[in-house]
């Protein structure tokens, strides 16, 4: 192999697992999705395994990622951007709330940003997280109640609410409303 070669393959780990990191998808996900194993994945992106080019252009096509692109050497972008129609949601915690998460997975339990989506009267119960930790609830529209520790808060648009989050806390709407949480882990 030239040089040159060498140095495009030895970039090729590190860009797929950013790909991969990107897409916020699991080794197990991208193994699914592509018909490599988890095993094979792994191997690939520590740098212990050189892929066909036909493993290769499975995992691009899984990673939806410019097969030509991957593999020239050259600045990688600085703009991650999450389409709206890609950010995950989850709608079974509390009533009439939806929770679409913006921050990547690998922050979980720092440093976490959510979108929250109210209907009329819709609640959301929590769970104290670990001691320490904080939420900065910003209300985009509508109006919420925010509860922490037995005390509780009207806030509207444009307010934000800093709270305690180590204790059991709600968030209600007496309207259709949409805010920004951040939960931060102390």
């Amino acid at each position: 192999m030239t040089d040159e070669t060498d140095a495009i393959l030895s970039l090729l780990p590190a860009r797929l697992k950013e790909a991969r990191r990107v897409q916020g998808l699991s080794l197990e996900a991208v193994a699914k999705l592509s018909g490599v194993s988890r095993s094979m994945v792994s191997q690939i992106e520590r740098g212990e395994s050189s892929p066909t080019i036909a493993t290769l252009w499975n995992l691009t096509r899984a990673l939806q990622v410019d097969f030509a692109g991957l593999l020239e050497d050259g600045p990688e972008t600085s703009i991650e951007v999450l389409r709206a129609a890609d950010v995950p949601s989850i709608e079974n915690r509390g009533a009439g709330c939806t929770i679409r998460i913006l921050s990547p997975p690998e922050d979980a339990g720092r440093h976490e940003v959510y979108e929250l989506r109210f209907n009329e009267g819709g609640v959301l119960d929590s769970q104290p997280h670990r001691r320490g930790a904080r939420e900065h609830l910003t209300v985009i529209d509508g109006k919420l109640t925010v509860t922490s520790n037995g005390a509780s808060q009207k806030i509207g648009q444009g307010d934000t609410a800093r709270y305690a989050a180590d204790v059991t806390h709600r968030i209600k709407a007496s309207r259709p409303s949409r805010a920004f949480l951040v939960v931060q882990d102390a």
